[in-house]
């Protein structure tokens, strides 16, 4: 009998155990598909096994995880043990496994798969509710086990409806795992995860610490990274103001501007902050009565009160058909510089998203009014250099206008 001794990341080690239903989800770099290999091969070898492993979707074996097992199959040194044929894997004492497409599949052709002992299917969040309900009861004799990997992306989708709701199958173990759970992780996955964390939060999120997929693709910014930095002596610095309601939170923010970055160093937020508490609020934020501060212009009232208490420096923004959206593309074309004390800065960065066709689910053009308080104050802290800079673009040139001469 082969001596094997496999490594087993602790996260895993419910797994070793027999149960009808396995899961392991999370993020990128965990080692799921990893263990779930070595476990087959195990599997193959100590017990007589036939095994499928399936995707929703496989036009070709090379979208498999064929390659995977037999690579497991070479570094466990177990190369004798086994036969590697295009379609399909054989160890000598009888062992299979095949590797199929569930799409393919209909309630007639899925019944070639009774009597298979294991089903690992690979990619469960793109797996269809059809298939899932195709799957479960042909793998079905006594002992058999579904195995799931995946990463999340909705909460609604099937696998996480079956195995992460609030009510799990009889006889399941689903654990979480992420890189912080590989004491193997590979270098160039550590540096491609430190590159995420940087430069898009919510994509670290999602890709890497296996959470629910925030509407990524419709997130208004994706220009910004977190960083610890002091700006210079010197600085030029510009404020921005947003009212809030009863809801709503008052926002003040401070960023400045050097070359194509625009750096955000303080901010202050306060819900169902009073018109006599707000100049407390603002003097929060260092040397905020100092500086210019452009505010939403739709509160004079507030406005006023706050230049009668010690800001005189602060007046109304200029609003106007599109300022919006023009507002938000100036600020798009920036690589923006967030200090890590800055906590709602991020958090809005994060969520502030356009809406989607309820219908489609596709992208529209038409801004979320929501989670932009403080997005709304950094649009009105640049105002005026967005304005000035527009008005140098409209402004003709002596050489186009034909006047050089």
């Amino acid at each position: 009998m082969t001596q094997l001794t496999i490594k087993t990341p602790r996260s895993f080690k419910p797994l070793l155990n027999r149960s009808r239903y396995k899961g392991a989800h999370g993020g990128r770099g965990s080692g799921k598909s990893h263990f779930f290999a070595e476990l087959l091969v195990e599997r193959c070898i100590l017990d007589r096994t036939h095994a499928v492993c399936v995707r929703e979707i496989q036009k070709s074996l090379s979208q498999s995880v064929k390659k995977l097992i037999e690579e497991k199959i070479v570094s466990m040194n177990v190369e004798n043990l086994f036969t590697v044929r295009e379609s399909y894997i054989k160890a000598d004492n009888g062992s299979l496994i095949i590797f199929q497409g569930m799409q393919n599949h209909t309630a007639d052709t899925i019944k070639s798969l009774q009597g298979y002992d294991i089903a690992w299917v690979e990619e469960a969040q793109s797996l269809s509710q059809r298939s899932l309900d195709l799957l479960r009861p042909t793998i079905r004799d006594e002992g058999s086990e579904l195995w799931f990997s995946w990463n999340p992306s909705q909460p609604t989708d099937p696998i996480d409806m079956l195995l992460r709701g609030e009510t799990l199958p009889n006889d399941s173990i689903v654990i979480e795992a992420n890189y912080l759970d590989n004491p193997w992780l590979p270098d160039v996955l550590l540096e491609e995860m430190k590159f995420d964390k940087k430069r898009d939060h919510d994509k670290y999120l999602h890709v890497w610490l296996g959470q629910y997929n925030n509407k990524s693709e419709a997130r208004v910014y994706k220009n910004w990274t977190v960083e610890e930095f002091e700006r210079p002596a010197g600085t030029i610095y510009r404020f921005g103001a947003d009212w809030g309601f009863a809801n709503d939170p008052t926002a003040l923010i401070r960023c400045s501007i050097d070359e194509n970055r625009l750096y955000i160093d303080y901010e202050a937020i306060m819900i169902g902050c009073e018109i006599v508490n707000t100049p407390d609020l603002f003097r929060g934020i260092p040397e905020s009565d100092k500086w210019f501060i452009t505010a939403d212009s739709s509160r004079p009232e507030t406005i006023s009160h706050m230049m009668k208490n010690g800001f005189p420096k602060i007046n109304g923004s200029v609003k106007g058909p599109g300022s919006v959206a023009d507002g938000v593309e100036f600020l798009k074309s920036f690589d923006i510089v967030v200090h890590p004390r800055c906590t709602e800065t991020i958090r809005e960065l994060t969520t502030y998203s356009y809406k989607l066709d309820p219908l489609t689910n596709r992208i529209l053009p038409i801004l979320e009014d929501k989670n932009n308080h403080v997005m709304d104050a950094l649009r009105y802290a640049c105002e005026g250099i967005r304005n000035v800079r527009k008005k140098k673009e409209r402004k003709p040139s002596a050489y186009s206008s034909g006047s050089w001469m």
